[in-house]
């Protein structure tokens, strides 16, 4: 049994291999004749993508670099040998013209006098420059930042708010006027309003005149900018300070001068002042 068994194994074997060799061959000729029965001009499928692309434009790039370029301007720093123009019109020291020169000869300048050299205004045709020492650049410097911090920054108007009662005693009412005036000084707007007290006698008008002599503590620096009016039924009255506009403030300077001209309108004063700031 063993050797019928044995001799058997080989060629069961041998017909294994056949049947897998017959079925790979089919499946490879079927696929083959499929192919062949395409027509020449039928296009595999293929998945379309979209690409999205940034257009080729130096527009952005070229209003990146002026405004680099501007802020360099304005910084006020030495440039250096780094002169980009030919020609430049060229200023010492003093401020006096040198007129126009080649860089070659500003350069020879800045060497000879130990001189830095800035950009005064390189819009101008030729750009003009000026020779300045390292202290005089720090100067200009300062000078430039005070100015900066002395611009009032675009933007809303902001509000402080303050309420008090009308028997508030005169230390905190000189308090609470020191804070006032810091804020109307930031050019805020300042919202008082005054609380009458309960159970207590006092003027009809009182509440006005604490008003009026918180105005008064800040001459030539603020005024109304909405007068005193009673709210919450009577039980309160409520105004808003500012900071006087360029044209008020010279318009009570002019009056001041006037004043200290004029003996009589001195008797006047105060009215005077009264009329300017309200």
């Amino acid at each position: 049994m063993a050797a019928v068994f044995l001799k058997k194994l080989p060629l069961r074997t041998i017909a294994t291999e056949n049947s897998c060799l017959r079925r790979c061959l089919g499946t490879y000729i079927v696929q083959t004749m499929a192919l062949a029965q395409l027509p020449p001009t039928a296009a595999a499928p293929r998945l379309a993508y979209l690409i999205h692309a940034k257009a080729f434009s130096t527009a952005e790039d070229t209003q990146d670099e002026r405004k680099k370029k501007e802020k360099n301007e304005t910084d006020f720093s030495n440039i250096g040998r780094k002169i980009s123009e030919r020609i430049i019109h060229l200023f010492d020291e003093q401020g006096n013209d040198l007129g126009n020169l080649h860089r070659a000869e500003v350069i020879r300048l800045m060497d000879e006098r130990d001189l830095r050299l800035v950009k005064r205004k390189p819009s101008a045709e030729p750009p003009e420059y000026q020779l300045l020492t390292g202290t005089q650049i720090h100067e200009e410097r300062l000078r430039l930042r005070e100015r900066e911090k002395a611009t009032p920054k675009a933007g809303p108007t902001l509000t402080k708010e303050l309420t008090f009662s009308s028997n508030i005693g005169r230390h905190d009412l000189d308090t609470k006027s020191k804070q006032i005036q810091q804020w109307i000084e930031k050019k805020y707007k300042v919202q008082i309003t005054i609380k009458k007290a309960k159970n207590t006698e006092e003027p009809e008008n009182k509440t006005e005149e604490i008003l009026n002599q918180i105005l008064q503590t800040m001459p030539g620096i603020a005024t109304f900018s909405s007068r005193p009016q009673p709210i919450r039924g009577g039980k309160a009255v409520m105004c808003v300070l500012r900071h006087l506009s360029k044209k008020e403030e010279t318009a009570y300077r002019e009056t001041q001068q006037t004043q200290e001209g004029d003996p009589l309108n001195k008797k006047n004063g105060n009215n005077t002042e009264s009329d300017v700031l309200h």
